[in-house]
């Protein structure tokens, strides 16, 4: 979740910040984080939780795709699948929301100022859905970077080393952490828009 829409520079966000955001309760971590060897069923989970999403939002879920750490062969993770729904209109949640809260998904996230943003978590399966309007350039911006890490060993080497060296450090919101990736996500990005 960058700060600004448009502004890819590290913004470390206060606890008022982060509190706009969520629906909820914001818990602090407090801690490092965790990350994982690549397991190979994350594919299957995916593709279980893809299924579940598409039967319970049928033709309104116009793609689901896996994303993040998980979907990248190779590459250390927290063990979260993030996902990626893409609905007409994510603003208009009375046409999605109720019916992946009946299915067991929790709203946690509400980011109306950055492309209309929600997640969700998952009722069994450990997830973060990410759900954005057809057409946003961050839906794009989300399937270039994961397509550009499964095919460019040298930069999945390097952002599995940043990813690393800043799990190590103790973080008061998980949310701290992947804000602090954001200038090597804006590298990587670079690279892969300059090989087009």
């Amino acid at each position: 979740m960058p700060s600004k829409q448009n502004d890819c520079s590290f913004t470390h966000r206060n606890d008022e910040d982060l509190l706009k955001l969520m629906v909820g309760e914001l818990r602090p971590h407090n801690a490092s984080i965790t990350l994982v060897e690549y397991d190979p069923r994350w594919p299957e989970l995916f593709e279980r939780e893809a299924n579940r999403i598409r039967s319970v939002l049928v033709n309104k879920a116009l793609q689901v795709e896996h994303v993040g750490s998980t979907s990248v062969p190779g590459l250390c993770a927290k063990p979260i699948i993030d996902m990626l729904l893409v609905v007409e209109d994510s603003a208009d949640e009375p046409s999605y929301v109720p019916a992946l809260e009946a299915a067991g998904y929790t709203l946690r996230v509400r980011e109306s100022e950055w492309f209309e943003h929600r997640m969700f978590k998952g009722p069994d399966i450990e997830i973060n859905l990410h759900v954005f309007s057809a057409g946003t350039s961050e839906v794009e911006r989300m399937l270039r970077f994961r397509d550009w890490l499964r095919s460019n060993e040298t930069d999945r080497d390097k952002y599995a080393q940043v990813k690393r060296s800043l799990a190590k450090n103790k973080w008061r919101h998980v949310q701290h952490y992947a804000d602090a990736k954001t200038s090597i996500v804006q590298e990587i990005m670079d690279r892969a828009n300059a090989a087009e």
